[in-house]
């Protein structure tokens, strides 16, 4: 069933629908950019669900890629960083913020090399996922790259990162122990378990 997707405030797809069967849909009556950043934009909505009125906060995000890189049959190359918005250092599929005009597998190829160094001889994308959808309509693609070849990390000015292999039934027990804790990490990981051959 297609989803009902978020772009500039409009609200697009088939999935709507869905939502008018079951007196779900909600009306947007007014929308504000309240703040606009570098990499997001807030906005405020009001809207219509049912007989009440609303507000909604809603993070902007022009999207990003993540990348599962697959050193050799079964260890997954990771990247540990400090993350300032909740002031941890946390281990992460390389992944970045798509930018205008790039699409989804140059961004993820991009932050593969940007991040580790690597470049890889095959890409295929896995899925895509919304990442927090109560309050941001940033979607997420997510890409298996394999046959790497070892480069030279180029991260960006802000970025301080240090690359971890990992097997991948190392990376599940570290999941399973609250070790690894990001959530597109977390999807990443298990649907290479879930899908591979």
């Amino acid at each position: 069933m297609e989803a009902e997707v978020l772009r500039g405030g409009r609200r697009t797809g088939a999935g709507l629908g869905l939502y008018r069967k079951r007196g779900m849909k909600s009306e947007v009556l007014a929308s504000k950019v309240v703040y606009r950043g570098r990499l997001i934009n807030l906005r405020l909505d009001t809207v219509r669900v049912g007989k009440k009125n609303v507000e909604r906060e809603v993070v902007e995000h022009p999207g990003a890629a993540a990348v599962i890189p697959l050193l050799g049959h079964d260890r997954l190359l990771l990247v540990r960083q400090y993350r300032e918005a909740v002031g941890e250092i946390l281990l992460e599929v390389p992944a970045g913020t798509i930018r205008p005009g790039e699409g989804a597998a140059d961004c993820a190829a991009r932050e593969l090399s940007e991040e580790t160094g690597y470049s890889c001889g095959n890409m295929r994308k896995a899925f895509s996922c919304y990442l927090a959808p109560g309050y941001s309509n940033e979607l997420l693609h997510v890409f298996l790259a394999e046959k790497l070849a070892a480069g030279k990390p180029s991260p960006e000015r802000d970025e301080n990162l240090r690359s971890v292999p990992v097997a991948s039934s190392t990376a599940k027990r570290m999941i399973e122990q609250g070790k690894i804790r990001d959530a597109k990490t977390i999807a990443a990981i298990l649907w290479f378990l879930a899908t591979r051959r």
